[in-house]
C-alpha cells in the first residue's frame, strides 16, 4: 500500500500534467487565431503528450491499488504578447513541472517507495528532455527575430510533429 502522502502528491502530479496539457490547448488556440497554424499544431500534440503523463500516473495509482483523484483545473493563460511569449510561457510551466516532480521523487525517497522511485525515474529524465526541447524552440525563435520566411520556414517544420506515446 502506498503511503498517504505520495498518495496526495501523485494525484496532485496527476492533476498538474493534465493542468499542463490544459495550457498547451491555450496556447494553441492563441496561435491557431493568430494564424500560425504549424506553431498551434505543435501545441496540441503537446496537450497529448501531457495528457499522456496524467494516463501514466493514473495507470500507476491504479496499479498500486489507490483511486486517482481529479480536481478542477485553473482557467489556463490566455493572452500572449508574441509566439516567443508562448514558447517562454511553455517553458516556464515546465519548470514548474519538474520541480514538482522533483518534489515527489524526495517523498518517495524519503518514504522509501522503491517501486514509486523506479516509476518517476521515467518523469525526471522526461522533464530534462522537456526544458531542453523548450530551451531550443526559444533559442530559434529569438534568432529569427522578424525575418518573416525564417518563422514561416520553422512553423512549417514543427508543424509536422505527431505526438506518439511510447
Amino acid at each position: 500500500m502506498l503511503n498517504e502522502k505520495l498518495v496526495k502528491s501523485l494525484n496532485e502530479q496527476l492533476n498538474m500534467e493534465l493542468e499542463a496539457g490544459h495550457n498547451y490547448l491555450s496556447m494553441a488556440a492563441y496561435l491557431e487565431y493568430r494564424s500560425y497554424e504549424g506553431f498551434a499544431n505543435f501545441f496540441m500534440e503537446q496537450a497529448k503528450e501531457e495528457f499522456s503523463h496524467g494516463m501514466r500516473i493514473y495507470n500507476y495509482l491504479n496499479d498500486r491499488g489507490v483511486k486517482a483523484v481529479y480536481s478542477a483545473l485553473p482557467t489556463p493563460p490566455n493572452d500572449f504578447d508574441s509566439v516567443l511569449d508562448v514558447f517562454k510561457k511553455a517553458l516556464a510551466h515546465e519548470k514548474v513541472v519538474t520541480k514538482s516532480i522533483h518534489n515527489l521523487a524526495d517523498i518517495a525517497y524519503e518514504v522509501k517507495d522503491h517501486a514509486t522511485i523506479s516509476f518517476l525515474n521515467w518523469f525526471i529524465d522526461e522533464q530534462v528532455e522537456e526544458e531542453a526541447v523548450f530551451d531550443t524552440h526559444i533559442e530559434y525563435i529569438a534568432r529569427i527575430k522578424h525575418d518573416e520566411n525564417a518563422l514561416f520556414i520553422y512553423e512549417q517544420e514543427l508543424g509536422k510533429r505527431k505526438f506518439s506515446a511510447e
